[in-house]
């Protein structure tokens, strides 16, 4: 990779407007913020003369993160972590399927798809992606960012047709079957290097990349597997008051108990695929009653200064929400009840027009309460919004 292609297309996509000429119906309001929040991400995290991101800005120098299995051991001056760097493919993947623009589909091939190159690891079998750049050594290889990665492998290969990418995520499930045992019954635990827990989020989201690798690929073993994940994740994780999602289940049998956006989300996700591919109705009840679920706990009454009432969603972080709303878009699909997404639209529109800073950016864990101030604005919150704004930019 040419380090003058990142900067030539970054000064381009930061300095001149949108010549979007094939956007598809919708909000393209919410298309604008995302063009926008894009614009200002490559510009303030961007590293220059590389294809890789910061983790905050403004950065800091002697950044450590706390989502880590473990300690946070890098101690050279570094970029962002695979995380919130993969969060930059969601949110380009986002932009190019709402709008058609092939800006976009450059962006994701000379500069998001080279950066996540770097945290390729191939000398340990099966190949995947682990948590930091590959050329500061081992790190730890968790299941979920490279679930994550395999699902917007695949949707790459939707909207271009490029077999490599489904080869990618093809090879990424390899890694992701590797991670799973008969321990506790089946499941896939969360990282490779920790085999402490087995996790919601490393096992809804595997169950949501095998039912669309089914439908990508037809073969009967991925719909087995997706099928298998979602009901030992329903046996095991969900609270049976309420319909939502515990976080893990511990070796011993104990249970994480605390409740995650995107958990449930994506288990809402699953179910709704495998309706949509086996017609059981069970499957639509399970959808319908996480998305009740959903909107009870995650959103809020909420009254903004000029008399708007709606349904607004809480405080957290900011990327769990995005995925979240993956699951409601499934199910969308199936039963166009605007009522949830409105809710989305109307607390992220309230967003843009009270919470953007002078820079553009979004700080973490803010949707329409205050929560303290933070100084450094996390990647992942900015990648979060653009893939939502996006998506919500393609639904009547």
């Amino acid at each position: 990779m040419k380090t003058w292609m990142c900067i030539i297309l970054i000064l381009g996509t930061v300095f001149h407007g949108c010549t979007n000429k094939a956007r598809r119906t919708g909000d393209e309001v919410f298309a604008g913020y995302a063009e926008e929040l894009l614009d200002s991400t490559l510009k303030y995290y961007k590293v220059p003369e590389r294809c890789l991101f910061n983790e905050n800005y403004p950065k800091q120098p002697d950044e450590r993160v706390t989502y880590l299995a473990g300690s946070d051991t890098v101690r050279k001056d570094k970029v962002a972590y695979l995380w919130p760097s993969s969060g930059m493919f969601s949110a380009v993947n986002a932009l190019f399927k709402a709008t058609g623009d092939e800006k976009y589909l450059q962006i994701l091939q000379t500069v998001i798809l080279p950066g996540l190159e770097q945290y390729r690891d191939t000398l340990r079998k099966p190949s995947c992606y682990q948590s930091y750049l590959a050329e500061a050594g081992y790190s730890d290889r968790f299941y979920d960012d490279n679930i994550w990665l395999g699902i917007d492998f695949l949707e790459s290969y939707r909207s271009t047709g490029r077999k490599e990418y489904l080869q990618s995520s093809a090879d990424i499930w390899k890694f992701i079957e590797g991670g799973r045992d008969s321990i506790l019954g089946d499941g896939i635990y969360w990282c490779e290097q920790k085999k402490y827990s087995k996790n919601t989020c490393s096992n809804a989201p595997a169950s949501v990349l095998a039912l669309m690798l089914y439908q990508t690929t037809h073969d009967e073993a991925y719909l087995q597997a997706g099928k298998e994940l979602y009901h030992w994740t329903k046996d095991n994780l969900q609270d049976s008051t309420d319909y939502l999602y515990f976080d893990h289940k511990k070796l011993d049998g104990g249970i994480g108990r605390t409740k995650y956006a995107y958990n449930s989300g994506q288990m809402m996700q699953a179910a709704s695929l495998l309706y949509k591919l086996t017609g059981e109705k069970a499957y639509l009840t399970d959808a319908r009653n996480l998305a009740e679920a959903c909107h009870r706990y995650f959103f809020e009454d909420f009254t903004a200064p000029e008399g708007q009432s709606f349904k607004a969603l809480k405080n957290g972080n900011v990327w769990f929400v995005a995925v979240m709303l993956r699951g409601f878009e499934e199910l969308y699909t199936i039963e166009p009840n605007p009522v949830y997404l409105n809710d989305f639209k109307n607390t992220l529109a309230f967003l843009w027009r009270n919470y953007k800073d002078a820079d553009g950016l979004f700080r973490d864990e803010q949707f329409v309460n205050e929560s303290g101030a933070k100084k450094h604005k996390w990647l992942l919150t900015q990648a979060a919004l653009i893939e939502m704004y996006a998506r919500l930019s393609v639904t009547d």
